[in-house]
């Protein structure tokens, strides 16, 4: 399997259009070759590329911010003598001045497959940008590690955000390349955008579903360590808006929910009562951990972690935002006054004055559910399932593999 990159670099034909241009390049930390050269080191020894700026997303092209909302400046690469301009900064749009360093841009971002993810929508503002602009836009395409299933709630109008490029579901399925074509169409944009396909791509081939075995894991972003984080990561992100860990200060961020005050064995035992069938494809284990940094540090917290991995992980049956979504659900049952959500002084991701937990989901829908005590999973379904359909339809004619 070769991503875009690799195929860039190893088929001249493929950079022709780029002799005689001026550069940019759009990455992070991931960003590497099949020999782990990282993209911008990999461009700038070729002849006929011409490398004039680069970009970098939120945590830094070095991803070296530790944290959310850890804001990143730009600087001078002092290898290439370049400057690298910050999308997690000052600025998260990019400017009038960066945009006329260069002609065309490469973006070669690995994605999680999930529209929380901030790099989706530094796609969305770059494209937006080179529309205005006249540049033009390539993505050197990469796997979605958490492969083709949709789920979620899609994320309702005006509900946009940092945190929600557009109206699609939790789990969307595309690769960055497929996305790109999606927003350009759904935008109305016009720009000159070309996708550098991979090679032998095979998102429904087990074990990997979308993740090539013998393709090294590199943190896309500090708390992305492993694969088994990105496949639980579009249900586990919700917990950035509540008062559970999320796991972060632990060596299994994002795979793992917990809290001093509650019985994880309570709650995964009332997750099975309320909706078995949601919990299918995976192993929740009960555990304890004492976070090192972020919510809850030094304390002690009874947790369960979701293991999507191993024997007992099945793909297609695997619903991380529906194991979330019932975690909350249970705690809420068994601990009805519990404060699990973060309050509206908590500005999420450049919001104000609305609580995170709507940010993240694109609406109130998942946590007026939540905190209804009549509502059931079935409920929730009937709103979600339409949802989720309709994606599949819409996104069909984007699907490059």
């Amino acid at each position: 399997m070769k991503n875009g990159i690799d195929r860039l670099i190893a088929e001249p034909d493929l950079r022709a259009a780029l002799n005689g241009q001026r550069v940019a390049l759009l990455a992070h930390p991931a960003s590497v070759t099949a020999d782990l050269t990282h993209s911008i080191d990999a461009l700038a020894v070729l002849d006929d590329i011409t490398l004039t700026a680069a970009f970098g997303p939120q945590h830094g092209m070095r991803g070296d911010k530790q944290d959310n909302m850890m804001e990143t400046e730009d600087f001078t690469d002092p290898v290439h003598n370049i400057p690298v301009f910050s999308l997690y900064g000052e600025v998260r749009r990019p400017t009038g001045q960066s945009m006329q360093t260069f002609d065309v841009i490469l973006i070669d971002m690995q994605d999680l497959g999930c529209r929380i993810y901030t790099f989706i929508t530094t796609l969305r503002y770059m494209l937006e940008a080179a529309a205005e602009h006249g540049k033009a836009v390539w993505v050197l395409d990469r796997p979605n590690p958490a492969g083709r299933p949709v789920e979620g709630l899609t994320l309702r109008e005006g509900w946009e955000s940092f945190v929600g490029a557009g109206a699609m579901p939790m789990r969307h399925g595309l690769t960055l390349g497929e996305l790109g074509h999606w927003f350009i169409d759904t935008l109305g944009l016009d720009v000159d955008y070309k996708v550098i396909k991979m090679q032998g791509w095979a998102p429904e081939a087990a074990p990997g579903h979308g993740w090539p075995e013998d393709r090294i894991w590199i943190n896309p972003s500090p708390n992305a360590p492993n694969l088994p984080m990105a496949r639980a990561y579009a249900g586990t992100v919700m917990l950035e808006g509540a008062t559970l860990s999320e796991g972060r200060g632990t060596t299994r961020p994002l795979e793992l929910f917990g809290a001093p005050d509650i019985d994880a064995r309570a709650v995964i035992a009332e997750m099975q009562q309320l909706a078995p069938e949601w919990l299918r494809g995976c192993i929740l284990r009960d555990c304890w951990f004492e976070p090192t940094f972020h919510k809850h540090v030094g304390q002690q917290c009874n947790g369960v972690h979701i293991h999507a991995e191993g024997p007992a992980y099945d793909h297609d049956a695997f619903r991380p935002w529906r194991i979330q979504t019932l975690a909350f659900k249970a705690i809420r049952n068994l601990y009805p006054d519990y404060d699990l959500w973060r309050g509206k002084d908590f500005k999420y991701e450049y919001t104000n004055g609305v609580l995170a937990i709507d940010v993240i989901n694109g609406s109130p829908l998942l946590r007026e559910w939540v905190d209804n005590p009549d509502s059931t999973p079935q409920d929730l379904d009937a709103i979600m399932l339409p949802d989720e359909k309709a994606w599949e339809t819409e996104r069909a004619k984007y699907l490059l593999y």
